[in-house]
């Protein structure tokens, strides 16, 4: 058995998938009426859909997962970040743990957190 794909809950799937393209080059593979599939394996879900399969509301920033991306020009990262999206909330700015490593934690659009950090090689 293999994990396929990892599905967030997203409020507008046509902002969603215009923000992942331009921070993280991730493209459509399938899009099906609020279903769609991006490279990487990332599959972003109109909240209409999941809160009618659930039943529940959504909850936005529940610090229960995040998105995690590697990026070697963690710098040029951040910069693209502000300049596309100035309004972005961030958990931590730029930040080194003591093993070296540099990350960076915002929310998307949607309260899903992402964390964005240097290779670990």
């Amino acid at each position: 058995m293999k994990l396929k794909n990892i599905l967030i809950v997203v409020s507008d799937i046509e902002k969603s998938k215009q923000f992942y393209h331009d921070l993280f080059g991730l493209d459509v593979v399938l899009d099906n009426d609020g279903n769609v599939i991006l490279t990487e394996g990332l599959v972003l879900q109109d909240e209409k859909i999941w809160r009618q399969f659930l039943g529940k509301e959504i909850v936005p920033r529940n610090h229960s997962c995040e998105l995690y991306f590697e990026e070697r020009d963690i710098e040029a990262f951040i910069e693209k970040l502000e300049r596309l999206y100035p309004s972005i909330q961030y958990v931590n700015r730029l930040m080194e743990h003591s093993w070296g490593q540099k990350v960076i934690r915002f929310y998307d659009l949607d309260g899903n957190l992402i964390e964005v950090g240097t290779p670990m090689e």
